[in-house]
């Protein structure tokens, strides 16, 4: 087999390709050009790559969202990591069922913990009992973790995601692909390049500040490029989702609980979403929103509540997701689609009554993505003194609430989701390797679990 390296730069999309982004438009141009794929429903992190990484529709790999509630345990969890909660053989596996002697690296997709995969590299924080979350990094063989964190320093976790996200941790996660390529060569390198994640969130694809932002990506993997180029390695890029402008959020919690469907915990003045006890709730996902039915007699009832909310394009019940190859007992009995413009907040809380952690960035508690988790709340007190002062306290011992993500959730400028998006949106496949590759299309699309054979198409021509 051919070595090749994939890489995942999340939030590519053929507008993205202009004149700021020089090294990837001339890569993709001398490489056939764009193939456009049509992502599954929901068009997030953990449902793209799982689909691209066992070549299997929702329903058979069970990764509905990037969180979803756990009926066994009656929790909605959010960002977990075993590799276990996928279903199907992975790319690698079938890779090496043709090849013994063939070898992966993945470094940073998601669900990477405790797979067959040989080399993995994945963000693992330690959680202290005083409460602090120290970045750190999760590495197999373990060994890996304290060689890459000594010559790069320390997984920066709070690049990765946060308030303070940029391109250092891209740049971290793109050096690491080197340094481990360096030492286990490995037959495919799967990379995971966040960077236009997170300013296509905040500020929106038309904001100028966007033109710095895709120069920064570009510079990462014409780097990435030169680097496996001159080594022998063919270079394939792919993208989840592409990143549209919205203007506003659905809260379809606060519906449900008006409506008397959604049960709250009462704590030191603080709501909690108590979901087992709940009738209805929704676990709210960028632009698609889980809805889970206790009863199914009611069903009906709660599908035309939701149908009624202002933003809501589409209301799937079990009939609608069979039809989309969605299906899956994890997810809800409904499923919401949000207007292109749109996208789902989770928060069901009566106002002044929030949980302490909503102001906080805490991906694993919150029952739902929170993109405000991106931003700082603007006060009397500059966001930066704030901080400042609360991590002095923290020095000198005192336990002290990060409480500085704000929440309202109209500062949100860009989305994804949905299928359906507008021209110019969608993500993308191109690279080296893919002259055999000759996929069934729908249209102008490739289905993206089909990425899977494009991969071993790469590896094997």
């Amino acid at each position: 087999m051919r070595p090749l390296a994939v890489l995942n730069i999340v939030g590519l999309s053929p507008s993205i390709l202009g004149d700021f982004a020089p090294r990837l438009r001339a890569f993709a141009r001398a490489t056939g050009g764009v193939r456009l794929l049509q992502p599954p429903l929901p068009a997030v992190t953990c449902t793209s790559q799982s689909s691209m990484l066992t070549g299997l529709d929702v329903r058979d790999h069970g990764v509905v969202a990037n969180g979803w509630f756990q009926r066994e345990q009656q929790e909605v969890q959010f960002w977990k990591q075993s590799n276990k909660l996928v279903h199907g053989e992975m790319v690698w596996d079938a890779a090496k069922a043709i090849d013994p002697a063939f070898t992966c690296a993945n470094l940073f997709w998601w669900f990477n913990m405790y797979s067959t995969a040989d080399v993995s590299v994945t963000p693992r924080p330690m959680y202290r009992a005083d409460g602090r979350k120290i970045p750190d990094c999760y590495t197999r063989p373990a060994e890996l973790r304290d060689q890459l964190q000594r010559e790069l320093g320390p997984f920066p976790l709070f690049r990765f995601w946060g308030p303070a996200a940029d391109i250092r941790s891209t740049d971290w996660i793109a050096e690491a692909a080197k340094r481990t390529y360096e030492r286990t060569k490995p037959t495919l390198t799967l990379v995971y390049l966040p960077h236009l994640d997170y300013p296509l969130q905040k500020l929106g694809p038309d904001h100028d500040d966007m033109r710095r932002h895709i120069r920064e990506i570009d510079r990462v993997f014409g780097s990435l490029h030169d680097f496996f180029a001159g080594r022998g390695v063919r270079v394939m890029v792919v993208s989840e989702y592409g990143i549209v402008p919205v203007s506003g959020a659905i809260e379809p919690n606060r519906v449900l609980r008006a409506a008397g469907l959604l049960a709250v915990r009462d704590e030191l003045g603080g709501e909690l979403l108590d979901a087992g006890a709940s009738d209805a709730f929704a676990v709210c996902d960028h632009q698609i929103a889980h809805v889970y039915v206790r009863d199914a007699s009611r069903v009906n009832e709660v599908a035309a509540l939701c149908s009624k909310i202002p933003g809501v394009s589409r209301v799937l019940d079990r009939a609608a997701q069979r039809a989309l190859r969605i299906d899956h007992p994890r997810g809800g009995e409904l499923i919401l689609e949000s207007e292109a413009d749109r996208w789902f907040a989770y928060p069901y809380w009566a106002p002044g009554h929030e949980p302490d952690f909503a102001r906080t960035v805490d991906i694993h508690r919150k029952p739902g993505y929170d993109p405000c988790e991106l931003f700082l709340e603007h006060s009397t007190v500059p966001p930066k003194v704030r901080i400042a002062w609360k991590l002095f306290k923290r020095k000198l011992g005192f336990r002290t609430l990060m409480d500085v993500i704000p929440l309202d959730p109209s500062i949100v400028r860009g989305s994804h989701g949905r299928v359906d998006q507008p021209r110019g949106f969608e993500p993308v496949l191109f690279g080296e390797g893919l002259d055999h590759f000759d996929p069934p299309t729908e249209g102008p699309f490739i289905r993206m679990p089909l990425v899977r054979e494009a991969i071993l198409t790469a590896l094997r021509s």
